[in-house]
């Protein structure tokens, strides 16, 4: 059983055949989210790779909770054009260090909603689309709230400590890169060179990172109508 941050969510091995049905998943990490920290607000990270499945995770989630939800993610936090691709537009490593603007991310949101923060927060900073800052005013959270974000990179250095629960969404890269084809148009060879940038950039997040050692909980999503809980790392 896992028990850190909260109430018990029953683990399964990984490669174990047991699938709980993810409607039951969404119900036991809603439970755990649930009960942390009754009377002040909790963050809860939803990471993994591009395509993951993580924004829709993140919804069902915010849905399923009984106290009240903020939804946010990473894609409101980009960095201008000119920063995200000062390495290059092929770049691994710009990908991985220079997409998000961490400390803007921590500043208007996060901190705002951590102990000792006043609660208002900004949901979103810039518009990737357009590579402009946007005008969202600040708004207080209620109290007991559950922060709900979702994005790639967030057990980095910079953002491990930020979670009272995360949840890591393991799928392949051939399972992932697939799903973004389906979505954007893009190849969906993990392989071609259209998708170094991504790829190898999240390839270094995970071989530095360890977010399946760090995440609360592991969730393999290759099989998006049934979900498996595995075992974490550090459990």
């Amino acid at each position: 059983m896992l028990s850190r941050g909260g109430a018990d969510v029953k683990q399964v091995r990984p490669g174990a055949a047991e699938v709980t049905g993810r409607d039951e998943v969404i119900r036991r990490i809603a439970a755990a989210v649930d009960a942390l920290h009754p009377g002040r607000t909790v963050l809860v990270g939803i990471d993994g790779v591009d395509g993951a499945g993580k924004t829709v995770f993140a919804d069902e989630l915010a849905s399923a909770l009984r106290r009240p939800a903020i939804r946010a993610g990473v894609d409101s936090f980009h960095q201008p054009r000119a920063v995200r691709y000062r390495r290059g537009r092929n770049s691994p490593d710009g990908y991985f260090h220079d997409s998000f603007d961490i400390g803007l991310l921590r500043r208007v949101l996060i901190d705002p909603l951590r102990p000792g923060g006043d609660g208002w927060y900004r949901s979103a900073a810039f518009d990737h689309r357009t590579d402009s800052p946007v005008d969202v005013a600040p708004r207080r959270a209620p109290a007991g709230a559950a922060l709900v974000f979702d994005g790639i990179f967030l057990h980095r250095t910079q953002l491990r400590d930020c979670w009272d629960y995360s949840v890591f969404l393991r799928v392949g890269f051939d399972v992932s890169v697939g799903r973004c084809a389906l979505r954007d148009g893009t190849d969906p060879d993990p392989a071609a060179a259209t998708n170094r940038r991504y790829v190898q950039g999240q390839r270094r997040y995970l071989s530095t990172c360890d977010p399946e050692g760090l995440a609360t909980v592991v969730i393999d999503n290759t099989d998006l109508a049934h979900p498996v809980l595995v075992r974490s790392s550090n459990v």
